[in-house]
């Protein structure tokens, strides 16, 4: 089964996003639980956390359909030794609220090397920092996210993301979110359905789709190699449409959530629709 939604805002509190989800016909979503842009944010509370997994069994929610992001200012491979962490702190309490909320993913970027050491260093402080975050708790595996490559991000290869993999102890508890604007920006072509063949035929090689637990169904405003990172709807920008009917008929990418993030929020609904018309 494919579950397929979007990333729905978590204003007013976690809860409200299954309602939001519903609304657009998803069976799938996303969301921060807490605010993605802040280092501090309020304890969950107990009436916050019952009404999300009620709500989440109520609407048939289970666990593996829902995919939070962490904050977008934690840097797991950051070069100085106190600010790296800060972010592992900050890492450690997103996952926290993800065992609060019986969740069992957490979605993040790796972090960047900002220039001041090597990306092979780097690479291996983001691992020792997963490493560090999951011997520190239970139960929720961390889903690294590629990125289109901008400025210093890691991530943006099959390379990066297998030495990451490689560097974590536990594998069990370690996993990939594929986001398809981000490959495309990276210089991985999926616009022709034998593009999106040997680019995913790479990824199981290189990563394996043993890691894959989410993906970000996006179009790409940004063009082909350009390692910038511009979303766009599916059926709009330079990505073109064969690497969302290849998703939808590759058995590869049952059962775990596929999230958009494209840029017009009105048409979600639409969009989901049309990603479930692509199966055959």
């Amino acid at each position: 089964m494919k579950y397929i939604g979007a990333h729905v805002s978590a204003a007013g509190g976690v809860e409200n996003t299954i309602a939001r989800a519903k609304a657009i016909g998803a069976n799938a979503f996303a969301l921060f639980t807490k605010n993605q842009r802040q280092w501090q944010a309020a304890p969950l509370t107990a009436k916050s956390i019952d009404a999300f997994k009620s709500a989440c069994e109520r609407e048939g929610f289970g666990p593996g359909q829902i995919l939070p992001h962490d904050s977008y200012l934690i840097n797991l491979g950051h070069p100085d030794p106190d600010a790296l962490a800060k972010s592992r702190d900050a890492f450690l309490d997103e996952i926290r609220r993800c065992e609060q909320l019986g969740l069992c993913y957490l979605n993040f970027h790796p972090g960047s090397h900002l220039k001041q050491i090597s990306e092979a260093v780097s690479l291996k402080l983001v691992s020792e920092s997963i490493n560090w975050a999951l011997e520190r708790s239970q139960g929720v595996t961390a889903v690294i996210e590629n990125t289109a490559g901008q400025g210093t991000n890691l991530g943006w290869s099959f390379e990066h993301l297998a030495t990451i993999i490689d560097g974590v102890e536990d594998k069990s508890r370690v996993g990939i979110c594929f986001d398809t604007c981000h490959a495309f920006a990276a210089g991985y072509d999926l616009r022709t359905s034998e593009g999106c063949a040997q680019v995913f035929g790479d990824f199981d090689r290189q990563v394996g789709f043993q890691y894959l637990k989410g993906m970000h169904i996006n179009g790409a405003k940004s063009s082909f190699g350009s390692r910038v990172d511009r979303h766009h709807s599916l059926q709009q920008g330079n990505l073109g449409e064969a690497v969302f009917h290849h998703i939808m008929n590759d058995t590869n990418f049952d059962g775990i959530p596929l999230i958009l993030e494209t840029i017009d929020e009105s048409i979600w609904a639409d969009e989901i629709r049309w990603l479930r018309s692509l199966a055959s």
